[in-house]
């Protein structure tokens, strides 16, 4: 039987992606799934679509957190708000796409995430975006260097298309194929289709 690919469409600036990051290895690993980490814009996924994040609507910005640390406290990871919210991810998303060139890409990933949404650094800034490369292993003003070439940036650009055109409308935004997930709550349907007990 041929593995399947989850692939991840990610952007630091949702908290729900950060709750899912912090899941997403261990369940593909119980399904015997390959995981692909794809940074992407949620921004100009946002513009594309007509959609806008929960906080812009008052009734859900009033509950988001509320429900954001009911799932941190579920998974039994950190969690805290950041003082910077919502947050300019292109840079960070520029780097993650760099840090792949190096074999980086989920370690850097996460790290992001939870620099963002547990440590309180504000990853839109080179110098959080420097310490986050470090924690990975990874030389920090290099990193941001390459952020500037224009490989990676088209490559954001190609990864943000991608999903739109294949039907993404927000974050975190998992793919099987072309069978969409969509949302942290959803992994347990993505854990049952990947292990066959789902048929659509």
């Amino acid at each position: 039987m041929t593995q399947q690919t989850v692939e991840f469409f990610w952007d630091p600036a949702s908290p729900y992606t950060y709750l899912a990051s912090t899941q997403i290895e261990a369940l593909t690993a119980r399904a015997g799934a390959r995981l692909e980490w794809k940074p992407f814009l949620l921004g100009k996924v946002f513009e594309a679509t007509g959609n806008r994040m929960p906080a812009a609507v008052p009734a859900k910005g009033k509950h988001l957190f509320i429900d954001v640390q009911r799932w941190a406290q579920h998974y039994g990871v950190p969690v805290n708000m950041p003082k910077i919210f919502p947050l300019n991810s292109v840079l960070a998303l520029r780097a993650a796409v760099a840090a792949a060139t190096h074999g980086k890409a989920a370690e850097f990933a996460k790290a992001a995430m939870k620099a963002y949404w547990a440590d309180g650094l504000d990853v839109s800034q080179p110098d959080a975006v420097a310490t986050v490369a470090a924690v990975v292993g990874l030389d920090g003003a290099a990193l941001l260097a390459q952020t500037q070439e224009q490989p990676v940036k088209d490559q954001l650009r190609a990864n943000t298309d991608e999903a739109v055109k294949r039907g993404a409308f927000g974050a975190p935004t998992f793919f099987v194929g072309e069978r969409l997930f969509w949302g942290n709550d959803r992994l347990v349907l993505l854990e049952e289709y990947l292990c066959g007990k789902l048929a659509a």
